[in-house]
């Protein structure tokens, strides 16, 4: 188990990292050598498991608490994850909610807070990390985006607008960063098993699979596995990029 960060292990900022998708990519980092820093909105239990499971992989992990809709605070974590670690090399944006309604009956409150999380929150982290990144002349910026942010779906505009915005950002960013030799690319996973989704009907369940060429869901450990790729050194020369992780959906 490690206790503090090493010269030897870069660090990885995850936010959203402490239950389901972002456990998975939290443990996949530090496997792949990383450090985490674990970003969460308020489950302290599920945060701290996160972190014992992290550090079971021979990392450093540590836990901040954050609204990252709030550039404020999304400053003041990136400062203190700073003070804590010396840098950050990998920054994985993968906080979001979702308020779901059709767009006749989608409160303006549903709407807003769904933005302000996954797009804004997005843009307040990157923004926060931007001159760290520029003066190491370095680092892997990895945003968290979904099929429903490519194709859209019924139900879920403010979800479909905040994760389409991501992926606009996603490629701003990279051009603009390309020159310091920082990448910026986004993950847009499918249907993906979660504690969610375990509860639904297995007709319900059968329905979505339908939907997938492959005939499953993904499960959280695959859309890891893609984002730890994309924080590697193999792929310093991949930016700007929409990695589809959906069993074929987005053909």
């Amino acid at each position: 188990m490690a206790d503090q960060p090493t010269q030897e292990r870069r660090c990885a900022l995850v936010t959203g990292g402490s239950r389901g998708i972002g456990r998975a990519i939290s443990i996949a980092l530090a496997r792949a050598g990383f450090d985490i820093a674990i970003v969460y909105a308020g489950n302290d239990e599920a945060a701290n498991e996160t972190a014992e499971a992290v550090r079971a992989q021979g990392a450093t992990a540590r836990t901040y608490r954050c609204d990252v809709s709030s550039a404020e605070e999304a400053t003041a974590i990136v400062n203190q994850v700073l003070a804590d670690f010396g840098s950050v090399w990998a920054l994985v944006n993968n906080a979001g909610i979702t308020r779901d309604g059709l767009v006749a009956r989608m409160k303006e409150d549903d709407f807003d807070r769904v933005i302000d999380v996954n797009l804004k929150g997005t843009y307040n982290m990157v923004r926060a990390l931007t001159r760290t990144f520029m003066r190491q002349r370095g680092g892997r910026i990895i945003n968290m985006s979904s099929i429903v942010g490519v194709h859209g779906n019924a139900g879920q505009v403010n979800y479909a607008a905040s994760k389409a915005g991501i992926i606009g950002l996603t490629k701003s960013i990279a051009q603009e960063l390309a020159s310091r030799n920082v990448t910026a690319n986004v993950v847009a996973p499918g249907f993906v098993e979660t504690d969610m989704t375990a509860a639904l009907s297995d007709e319900v369940r059968a329905s979505y699979a339908r939907e997938i060429p492959l005939g499953r869901m993904a499960t959280a450990d695959e859309i890891a596995s893609a984002v730890a790729f994309l924080a590697s050194d193999d792929a310093a020369y991949i930016t700007g990029i929409v990695l589809g992780v959906d069993g074929g959906m987005g053909m």
